[in-house]
C-alpha cells in the first residue's frame, strides 16, 4: 500500500482564532491610546528638591512588558482555538506491477546519438519519468556488464531508485555485455513476487558476449515463470561519437564508435520469452517504447483518500504561560520597589 498527499494548517475552533487575530490586537491598540482618567502624575522627592528618577527607562520597560503580556494572551487564545496540522493522503488500495529494468552499462551505451545525449543517459532519464508516473508499481534495477548485479529489487521507494540510477556508471561492471546473466538475475528476483503483473525490461545496444547463461535460456525461464519480457534495442547504426569516463581508470574516452548490433538476435531473445522487441534508434522512439510499455503493463489501480489531524497546541500554550509568568515575575519581584 502506497501513499502520497499534502499538508495544511487549521483550527478546531476557528472563532477563537478570529478572537486571537482581531480582538487581542485591537484591545492592545486602544489600551495604548487611552489614558487612565483616574491616574495622576505626582513627582516623587522632597518639596522643592530634585524629583526622583528611576535608574532606567521605566516607560520603555513598561511598554515592553505590556507587549509581552498581550503576546501571552494572544497565544492563549491561539492555543485554545485548537491549532492542528492536517495531512491528506492518497492511499493505493491494491498492489501494482513489479517491473525489473535490466540496463546495459557497456561502453557502447555512451554513444551520443539520442538527441545529443548518450543512450545510457536517455534510458536513465526516461526510466525516472516512467517510475514517477506509476507510484503504485514496484520498480527495480539490474545492471549488466561483464556480469550482472541487482542494484535494487522492485520497490515503490522512488528516492532510492533515483539514487541508484544516479550512482550507476558506464563500464562500472566492465566492458562486456552479459545479457543472459542480467535476465537470469531478473527472473530470480521476480519469481517469488506476488504482484498481479511481473515484467522484465531489457535495454541494450549490444550482443551477448559475456556470462555463463545464454540470453535465450534466461528468456525461456521468464516465460515459464509467467513473467513478460520487453527488449528495447536502443541506438542507431553507423559511426556515432562516444564520450565517457572509465570509472576504474578515471580516464576519459572519446572518439567514434561503429555502432552495429544484431537486431535479429534481440528479436530471438524476446521471442524465447513470448515477449516484445522494440527498436529505439532515437530519443522519440525510446519515449514511444515506454508509452507502449506503460499501456500494456498497466494495472487498474484503486485508491482512497485518508485525512489525519495532529494537534500542535502544546508549544503555543507553553510559550503563552512562559511569557505571562515572566511578566508577572518582573513586575512582582524586580519592579515592585518602583511601581
Amino acid at each position: 500500500m502506497n501513499s502520497f498527499g499534502g499538508l495544511s494548517f487549521g483550527f478546531e475552533r476557528p472563532l477563537l482564532a478570529v478572537a486571537a487575530f482581531i480582538i487581542i490586537p485591537l484591545a492592545a491598540f486602544f489600551t495604548a491610546k487611552m489614558k487612565n482618567p483616574f491616574a495622576a502624575s505626582i513627582p516623587l522627592g522632597a518639596p522643592g528638591g530634585v524629583p526622583f528618577k528611576a535608574p532606567f527607562n521605566m516607560d520603555g520597560l513598561i511598554k515592553a512588558l505590556r507587549i509581552l503580556e498581550y503576546s501571552g494572551v494572544f497565544l492563549l487564545f491561539f492555543s485554545a482555538a485548537g491549532p492542528v496540522i492536517k495531512t491528506t493522503e492518497t492511499v493505493w488500495l491494491n498492489r501494482g506491477a513489479d517491473i525489473l529494468f535490466v540496463i546495459d552499462t557497456s561502453p557502447s551505451m555512451a554513444a551520443l546519438d539520442m538527441d545529443g545525449i548518450s543512450r545510457f543517459s536517455a534510458a536513465r532519464n526516461i526510466l525516472k519519468d516512467f517510475a514517477a508516473k506509476r507510484p503504485a508499481d514496484g520498480i527495480g534495477l539490474v545492471a549488466v556488464g561483464n556480469d550482472a548485479a541487482l542494484l535494487l529489487p522492485p520497490t515503490t521507494d522512488r528516492e532510492t531508485l533515483r539514487a541508484r540510477l544516479e550512482g550507476l556508471r558506464i563500464a562500472a561492471l566492465g566492458d562486456g555485455t552479459a545479457l543472459g546473466m542480467g535476465l537470469a538475475v531478473a527472473a530470480f528476483h521476480l519469481e517469488k513476487s506476488k504482484a498481479p503483473r511481473r515484467a522484465a525490461v531489457l535495454i541494450t545496444d549490444g550482443e551477448n558476449n559475456a556470462g555463463a547463461i545464454h540470453p535465450e535460456t534466461a528468456a525461456a525461464m521468464l516465460r515459464d515463470m509467467g513473467i513478460s519480457l520487453w527488449v528495447i534495442g536502443i541506438g542507431s547504426g553507423g559511426e556515432v561519437p562516444i564520450d565517457y569516463v572509465d570509472p576504474n581508470t578515471k580516464m576519459r574516452r572519446t572518439g567514434l564508435f561503429d555502432s552495429r548490433f544484431d537486431v535479429e538476435n534481440l528479436r530471438r531473445i524476446s521471442a524465447a520469452a513470448g515477449g516484445s522487441y522494440i527498436a529505439a534508434p532515437s530519443a522519440d522512439a525510446l519515449a514511444a517504447a515506454f508509452v507502449r510499455l506503460d499501456d500494456e503493463e498497466m494495472i487498474i489501480r484503486r485508491s482512497g483518500v485518508v485525512s489525519r489531524s495532529r494537534s500542535c497546541r502544546l508549544p503555543f500554550m507553553l510559550t503563552a504561560f512562559s511569557l505571562l509568568a515572566a511578566v508577572r515575575f518582573v513586575k512582582r519581584f524586580l519592579l515592585g520597589a518602583w511601581l
